[in-house]
C-alpha cells in the first residue's frame, strides 16, 4: 500500500477541501489505531487482574508458591475474634495502592494472627478487595458526598463513621494512612 505524504498547510496558505478531508482522515486513523492499541492494553491489564483475583480466592499467595509446605495447609482465619481491632483510615488512595496496602495488612495477620484489621476506605472499588481477609468500611469520597448530600459536611460524617467504627470493633488503635507513603510490612510490624 503506498501513502502519499499530506502536508498540512499553514494559517496563511490556501486549503482545498478535498486536502483538508484527507488531513483529517488520516488524524482520525491515527486516533483510532491509539485508542485500539489502548484497549487491548486495557484487556490485558483486565485478564491479569481476573486471574490474580482468581488465584487469590484459591488461597495460592506469592509466599505459597515460594514455601510449597504452606500451600498444603489451610489459611489461618484472617482475624482472630476478640483480638484488638486496629482501625486504619485509607483516605485519597486509588484502587491499585490500596490494594497492595490490603495485602500488606493480610501478611501481617499471617505473622500476627491477634491482629483485627479494620480497613476504612474512600475508594469506590473497594469491593473488589472483600476476599482478602480484611474487613472493609466504606464511606464516600468528598466529592461524591458533597454532590449528593450538600446538607451534611463530610468532615461530619467522617466523624460520626469514625465514633461508630470505634465503637462497634472496639478499636484500640487508629492508623491514619499517608496515601503518599502508604506502610510496608515491616513499618506495620513496628
Amino acid at each position: 500500500m503506498h501513502e502519499t505524504a499530506v502536508q498540512v498547510p499553514s494559517a496563511r496558505e490556501p486549503i482545498d477541501a478535498m486536502q483538508r478531508a484527507r488531513w483529517e482522515l488520516r488524524a482520525m486513523a491515527g486516533r483510532l489505531r491509539t485508542m485500539e492499541a489502548t484497549l487491548v492494553d486495557e484487556r490485558r491489564r483486565s485478564e491479569k487482574l481476573r486471574r490474580e483475583r482468581d488465584r487469590l480466592r484459591d488461597g495460592r499467595s506469592l509466599l505459597q508458591r515460594w514455601f510449597p509446605a504452606w500451600s498444603r495447609t489451610k489459611s489461618p482465619a484472617p482475624a482472630v475474634e476478640g483480638a484488638p481491632a486496629c482501625l486504619y483510615v485509607v483516605i485519597g488512595l486509588e484502587f491499585e495502592p490500596l490494594r497492595e496496602f490490603v495485602q500488606t495488612l493480610r501478611q501481617r495477620v499471617r505473622i500476627e494472627p491477634g491482629h483485627r484489621p479494620v480497613v476504612l476506605t474512600d475508594c469506590s472499588s473497594f469491593a473488589l478487595l472483600r476476599d482478602f481477609g480484611v474487613l472493609l468500611e466504606y464511606l464516600p469520597d468528598r466529592e461524591t458526598w458533597e454532590r449528593h448530600r450538600p446538607d451534611r459536611s463530610w468532615e461530619d460524617v467522617l466523624s460520626e463513621r469514625l465514633s461508630r467504627l470505634y465503637r462497634d470493633h472496639g478499636t484500640v488503635r487508629t492508623v491514619f494512612v499517608n496515601r503518599a507513603h502508604p506502610p510496608t510490612l515491616s513499618e506495620l510490624l513496628r
